[in-house]
């Protein structure tokens, strides 16, 4: 019965959240709803609150008012109501967050190992297979300092592979790479895209949100302004803040 309701609800609802940083408000009223195997880019300008959201649907930051459920249940800023979700939903970041100390493959089977149960060899089975999947079975004995930029951020996306989650939230996972290795991580995105995975990406990226959205969502001053189909949100976009944004940023 209760995977039942897992299927049948959207994989990500959020009602009239709100989020504020002491006197300034973060996220104004933001209602989405993300289904189960459907991939959404947010975009916008810097400070927009596009990061706010994703770190409120990850628990990273609490939100103040409004109603947020993953699968169904709600998630209040209670610990208790995330900790039986905690592992449906992983997280991409900007910078890779890797332990420097550690071999990649420890640092893929620590979670899987501490969180999920697994023993040392069932957790190194696992890491081995998303190693492949992100394309660097070989990297596995090296420490991330080792790594190039791309290479770090597949081991963070194989990372959150490990723990099996039945969505993924990236955090702008290219910004801080050369350029000449932006291509090789969205191409293991596009390929977990491709999988069914549920994704919601927040990038600057859109030739990769052509591509892979089901569903765009432009935010500024902390309000969704704008979200619709990838056809119609590039080539007619409603808001002029919109058309703004988009004939800015497809310049570069």
């Amino acid at each position: 019965m209760q995977s039942e309701i897992l299927m049948a609800a959207p994989a990500i609802e959020l009602r009239g959240v709100n989020k504020w940083y002491g006197t300034f408000q973060a996220l104004k009223n933001i209602d989405l709803v993300i289904e189960a195997g459907e991939k959404v880019v947010i975009c916008g300008p810097s400070g927009s609150g596009k990061s706010t959201v994703v770190r409120c649907i990850n628990k990273l930051e609490p939100h103040d008012s409004g109603t947020l459920q993953v699968f169904g249940q709600t998630v209040t800023n209670d610990p208790r109501s995330y900790s039986n979700l905690q592992g449906e939903v992983g997280m991409v970041f900007q910078q890779f967050n890797l332990f420097p100390h550690l071999s990649v493959l420890d640092n893929l089977t620590l979670g899987p190992m501490k969180a999920r149960g697994l023993t040392r060899s069932e957790a190194e089975k696992r890491a081995r297979h998303y190693l492949e999947r992100v394309r660097i079975p070989d990297q596995a004995d090296k420490r991330p300092s080792q790594l190039s930029g791309g290479q770090q951020q597949r081991v963070a996306i194989a990372r959150a592979l490990c723990m099996e989650p039945k969505i993924l939230l990236f955090d702008e996972p290219t910004s801080a790479l050369d350029p000449e290795m932006i291509s090789e991580v969205l191409d293991v995105m596009s390929e977990l895209a491709q999988d069914g995975m549920t994704m919601i990406v927040v990038t600057h990226e859109m030739g990769f949100a052509r591509r892979v959205a089901d569903k765009m969502v432009f935010m500024d001053g902390g309000e969704i302004i704008e979200q619709g189909a990838p056809e119609h949100f590039f080539t007619a976009p409603s808001s002029q803040r919109c058309q703004t944004f988009l004939s800015q940023i497809l310049q570069h």
